[in-house]
């Protein structure tokens, strides 16, 4: 017996975010990339570690050593401090792609983060409140890391 989460009949699902961090855009970067990369960890706060080559075409991988991980995405685009695209399946295995893209810019406060998150093609409706504490739980890291930099 297989068993199935409902497919959502609605082919897009975005999330979009503001981040305001109280660092500089440079700190706000260097702290998103190190989060999304060597010091990611699951909602839940356990390791999960990944590799992030910050370069157009780098990959976003969970690397597992001995040749063996899970790619999540490549770098679309990259514009030190200001801009972060990845394109990819992510942590999807149904057949749907997903675009992240963070914008930075500065303010008088600091930083502002503007995430959106857009899937394409067919996604588990029970996923979608997971994938919105996920990404709330890393900026949260992004941010404290930032603002502890700062000071």
């Amino acid at each position: 017996m297989t068993t199935t989460a409902p497919v959502s009949e609605s082919q897009t699902f975005t999330i979009t975010e503001d981040i305001a961090v109280r660092a500089s855009i440079e700190q706000t970067f260097a702290s998103l990339v190190a989060h999304m990369g060597r010091l990611n960890e699951s909602p839940e706060g356990a390791p999960l570690p990944m590799i992030l080559e910050t370069r157009p075409g780098g990959r976003w991988y969970r690397d597992l050593g001995g040749d063996n991980g899970h790619l999540w995405g490549f770098v679309q685009s990259i514009k030190r401090p200001a801009l972060l695209e990845i394109w990819g399946p992510l942590f999807v295995s149904t057949g749907a792609t997903s675009n992240l893209l963070y914008r930075l810019t500065e303010t008088p406060e600091g930083t502002l983060i503007k995430f959106t998150h857009t899937l394409v093609g067919p996604f588990p409706e029970d996923h979608r409140p997971r994938l919105m504490s996920g990404w709330t739980a890393l900026h949260a890291r992004v941010r404290k890391a930032a603002e502890t930099a700062a000071n």
